[in-house]
């Protein structure tokens, strides 16, 4: 049986990295294609990244096209303060065995959306630009779109702020096309992907595999477990965007609450802010969003390591 089809909007990002691996690795999943976009690096790096990680995977079939370089509005916010210089710091990466596919990212999006005998399902794992792009030029793509899953926001603090999380910040006029969309939408934000712990033991398990794609993951989440101590002081790093991708692999990884969700476009120190109105508090707004609020820890991990472990011993 085919997997789900998928598009990845990312910019990876170590644990956009782990995302795509487990993608890849998944007989759940059929991705169809990978857009990148400005976001933990410049949308440069995050391009080659995205070549550097599929090569890793032996992925080379999988069409990547460059998107955005900043926000709607033109800013661009980066997040290398986190991930390092080049978006993906720490163990090296086997030279990209393939190039993009010359076409912007919300082209490339249409098109894979329009040449699909069924709805897709487009996950964001960074900045929601190309994805709102996309519906922007091309509202009629919104028939084949199945759901938007993205990580981003959450309903508790930020971390780019003490309010916003960093993919809501650096655009939020793009989120805010996304939730006012119509489209099925679900929200994968910090107060769930804390619960998503790289703890030694998670790591030991991928440093015990015995290939290049589970060593090069254990030296991943050394890089970014000391970026998360040093910065916000935990003691293991939470991995994020696979969160998005397990939720389509394994439908009680996640427990959900509907909610209506709105983003912050102009407070002087809340912009990037989600607004999640989990008790009904606003009584004349309906719900448009699934929200992501409890975590299977374990069956979460057991998911990623499977996947990386397969991807290495096929390699």
């Amino acid at each position: 049986m085919a997997g789900k089809p998928v598009i990845i909007d990312c910019d990876p990002g170590h644990d956009d990295a782990v995302a795509l691996l487990l993608a890849v690795g998944s007989d759940a999943i059929d991705l169809r294609a990978v857009t990148t976009t400005f976001g933990n690096c410049s949308v440069e790096d995050a391009t080659r990244n995205a070549l550097q990680i599929l090569t890793l995977a032996g992925a080379t079939d999988v069409p990547v096209a460059r998107g955005a370089a900043g926000a709607l509005s033109g800013l661009s916010t980066l997040g290398n303060y986190v991930h390092g210089a080049s978006g993906l710091d720490g163990p090296p990466m086997p030279a990209p065995a393939f190039d993009i596919v010359e076409e912007p990212a919300p082209a490339m999006m249409r098109r894979v959306i329009e040449k699909s005998s069924e709805p897709v399902t487009v996950v964001a794992t960074g900045p929601i630009t190309n994805v709102a792009q996309l519906l922007l030029d091309s509202p009629e793509s919104k028939e084949g779109i199945r759901e938007i899953i993205f990580m981003g926001g959450s309903t508790e603090r930020g971390n780019h702020t003490p309010t916003a999380e960093f993919n809501t910040y650096a655009d939020p006029e793009a989120l805010d096309v996304v939730l006012q969309s119509g489209l099925p939408v679900r929200m994968v934000g910090l107060n769930l992907t804390h619960q998503a712990l790289a703890a030694p033991a998670v790591v030991e398990r991928m440093a015990a595999m015995h290939h290049t794609v589970g060593q090069t993951c254990a030296a991943w989440m050394g890089f970014f477990g000391a970026s998360y101590n040093r910065i916000w002081e935990f003691d293991a790093p939470p991995v994020h965007d696979p969160c998005t991708v397990a939720a389509l692999i394994d439908r009680d990884v996640i427990g959900w609450r509907e909610a209506f969700v709105a983003v912050e476009l102009e407070g002087k120190w809340t912009r990037g802010t989600t607004v999640v109105d989990l008790h009904g508090r606003y009584r004349e707004q309906a719900p448009n969003a699934k929200v992501a609020i409890t975590l299977d820890a374990e069956r979460y991990w057991d998911l990623v390591l499977k996947s990386v472990d397969r991807l290495g011993r096929q390699s």
